[in-house]
């Protein structure tokens, strides 16, 4: 089992959520995180005065899946995040050791 993290743009939420649901992903994780790379923030003008925010907000999607369906979970997320600009975010891929599901105490591919 392998999760899967990307980073991504606000803005590409909507575009991620029906590109998975239309491949069978059945459940994602969102977080609302803030974070700065490439970027590294941006400059903003509030009651006249200029200030930098060094951290913008992202969104973190996590998904857990078998390991056989990370490449084609992977591509989906990039075409439905990609603008080609500076921002556009990172996927992790890592391995899960194991998954209990609490309701039922379900296990392992079962329990995703």
């Amino acid at each position: 089992m392998k999760k899967i993290e990307a980073i991504i743009r606000p803005t590409k939420l909507h575009d991620v959520k029906e590109a998975l649901s239309d491949i069978g992903v059945k459940g994602i994780t969102l977080t609302e995180v803030r974070g700065f790379g490439r970027q590294k923030g941006q400059t903003e003008i509030f009651r006249g005065a200029e200030y930098k925010v060094d951290f913008l907000p992202k969104i973190k999607i996590e998904v857990v899946t078998r390991a056989e369906r990370v490449d084609e979970i992977v591509k989906i997320i990039m075409k439905a995040t990609k603008t080609g600009e500076i921002g556009d975010g990172k996927i992790f891929i890592s391995a899960i050791e194991e998954v209990v599901r609490i309701r039922t105490g379900e296990t392992g591919k079962d329990a995703i």
